[in-house]
């Protein structure tokens, strides 16, 4: 055989091997290796509690688990990991097996429904945004209330009474004047907030609320007093105390660490605390302890005239 005629033979040889395996690539090996569609899931990761926690609750590990649910059946919003759950303090109540989802700590404007603890009453106070720490309080915080009672509230006469006027049988008492009446005190201590409401927010130019989601306020025009209704857990005596205030004094909610009334074991809310001690304030307090200084007068001889 020719050396040109054998060449040829060999080029053709490794051509059909070549055809061969790319025959059994595009096939997948002969149908035994065809790849198939992968279904979508139909399950997924869900945070659930695993005990009741109340409003105000921290929440520890021990309190959640992941468990799988069908998809449909996982709640818009909901969490997939216990490390996005643990330390938040819940904004409602939440049952034993329930999903935690945005919800669990927002703090909608809207309040459809107040669960008020045994043995308490829910009273509103309206503050806005100095005197209600910049209007956002939130369900399940807790609160101060300081009372401001001014000079008009604190009347002082004049004793024994200066007789005078039309009717010399008639006392004519005068009202002291230079004196500071102003006191200032915080009352009550440690009260739950069992909602709050806020304004809607506002429309846009075409006359559509914002969106949910979107912020309330352009940036730069936060401060716009707005007011904001706290809804707050008491019981008798101190809504007494509160429709007191809010009808002679003036009122401010300051706001108090949740840690001082959450069990640091359980994360529960501590069914009581003891109230701090305060002096209260008027204007001698601030001389005397403080170091305010009052004014004094000051005297100019004026030249006689000769």
């Amino acid at each position: 055989m020719k050396r040109s005629n054998r060449l040829i033979l060999l080029i053709g040889v490794f051509l059909a091997i070549v055809a061969f395996v790319g025959v059994i690539v595009l096939s997948g090996g002969g149908g035994g290796g065809r790849s198939e569609a992968v279904p979508p899931p139909t399950e997924g990761p869900v945070v659930v509690a695993t005990t009741d926690m109340p409003l105000s609750t921290k929440i520890q590990a021990s309190q959640v688990t992941v468990k799988t649910l069908a998809l449909t059946a996982i709640l818009p919003g909901a969490y997939t990991d216990p490390s996005q759950v643990v330390g938040k303090i819940v904004r409602q109540a939440v049952t034993n097996g329930a999903q935690l989802t945005g919800d669990t700590f927002g703090d909608a404007n809207t309040v459809l429904n107040i669960e008020t603890p045994k043995g308490k009453v829910s009273i509103a106070v309206q503050v806005d945004q100095v005197t209600g720490v910049g209007t956002v309080i939130k369900t399940g915080d807790y609160v101060d209330m300081v009372a401001g009672f001014a000079v008009d509230k604190f009347p002082v006469v004049i004793s024994p009474p200066v007789k005078g006027g039309d009717d010399t049988n008639v006392p004519d008492f005068g009202v002291v004047k230079g004196l500071n009446n102003t006191s200032v005190k915080v009352l009550l201590q440690g009260m739950q907030v069992l909602g709050t409401l806020l304004p809607p927010p506002p429309a846009d130019t075409s006359g559509q609320p914002a969106a949910s989601g979107e912020p309330s306020a352009a940036p730069g025009t936060a401060l716009n007093g707005q007011q904001e209704i706290v809804i707050l857990a008491v019981d008798a005596q101190q809504a007494e105390i509160i429709k007191f205030a809010q009808l002679d004094g003036a009122i401010s909610l300051v706001l108090r660490s949740a840690d001082d009334f959450i069990d640091p074991v359980t994360g529960e809310a501590l069914p009581s605390v003891a109230p701090g001690t305060t002096t209260g304030v008027i204007l001698k307090t601030l001389v005397d302890i403080y170091g305010v200084l009052p004014p004094e007068l000051v005297q100019t001889i004026s030249p006689t005239k000769r």
